[in-house]
């Protein structure tokens, strides 16, 4: 699958194993070489970074942890499913503006296979996907923060509370993050006191092509009119292209999209307030198999041109 923005990106691969022996080992060499670039673009050692926040969706993160290890830095590893990304930024700038650290890094990675090998069905097996399904994403994404600079800059982090979705459906997982989604974006706007048009975007991601028509419509229903400013990362992810069904999903979904696509439009003021919304499903297979709704949460995360 081509994702409609890779022009943004820093490295793109053909082969998905990377030249490694299996899916889990390429996932993890996708972040190891995002946190490599994101060093060399900002121009610093490993040495000087002072914690590394990662997380992907295998089981005891492995990925982000393989790739902490090859990196040196301090870790500390996160697990919020499609929302890890959110998580690790939010982390990363609030222990910069703590003044406990002069350099962090926040990232995650996903892999199609690995993620279907784990949570569903092995990619071999060619199960069939309902309409509602996603395609988890291919791809890793990393930000450096440091406490001075350039920009642009985090300005306010709304952390999500777990929401019950109601659903128990793991083919349908963008219908499943929109009650979380929603609940996020109420808080951000109430807490902040700011108003959706003080944004040039507000992004929202993985809700897919069926949980953003729900979202705005939940959001209408909740005063809050996002229009035209209100886009979601796995609804575009992919473009128009059928067969990934609903859309794109994964760690890495909005991992990528924010760090390689979003801060490419900032650093060339096509967009100067941005609001980032990762979501994430925090089921797992045993919950599933034990009957349980998904939980999922929602991280909204606001960034400005300096």
């Amino acid at each position: 699958m081509e994702c409609a923005f890779s022009d943004d990106f820093d490295q793109l691969h053909e082969d998905p194993y990377l030249g490694q022996p299996s899916w889990e080992k390429a996932e993890r060499r996708l972040l190891e070489e995002a946190i490599a670039e994101t060093l060399r673009k900002g121009k610093i050692e490993a040495q000087k970074v002072n914690l590394l926040f990662a997380g992907d969706l295998l089981n005891q993160i492995i990925s982000s942890t393989f790739a902490a290890q090859t990196a040196g830095v301090p870790y500390f590893g996160l697990f919020n499913a499609c929302a890890t990304a959110g998580e690790a930024l939010a982390l990363a700038a609030l222990l910069i503006e703590s003044g406990m650290a002069t350099y962090t890094l926040a990232g995650a990675v996903s892999h199609n296979a690995s993620a279907e090998r784990q949570m569903r069905f092995p990619t071999e097996y060619g199960s069939q996907r309902p309409k509602t399904a996603q395609w988890t994403v291919t791809a890793a994404g990393a930000g450096l923060l440091s406490a001075t600079g350039e920009g642009p800059s985090v300005t306010w982090v709304t952390v999500g509370r777990v929401v019950d979705s109601a659903m128990s459906d793991p083919y349908n997982m963008g219908m499943a993050e929109v009650p979380a989604a929603v609940d996020t974006l109420v808080t951000h706007f109430k807490e902040s006191g700011r108003k959706p048009s003080d944004y040039d975007l507000i992004v929202t991601g993985d809700l897919a092509a069926y949980g953003l028509e729900a979202a705005q419509q939940l959001l209408r229903d909740a005063h809050l009119d996002l229009g035209e400013r209100l886009m979601d990362a796995g609804a575009t992810y992919y473009g128009s292209d059928p067969s990934v069904q609903a859309g794109a999903s994964g760690a890495g979904c909005i991992a990528s999209f924010l760090f390689g696509h979003l801060l490419t439009r900032m650093r060339r003021h096509e967009l100067n307030r941005l609001l980032v919304v990762a979501t994430g499903s925090l089921h797992s297979p045993v919950s599933i198999e034990q009957g349980d709704n998904i939980p999922c949460i929602a991280h909204a995360v606001a960034l400005e041109n300096n």
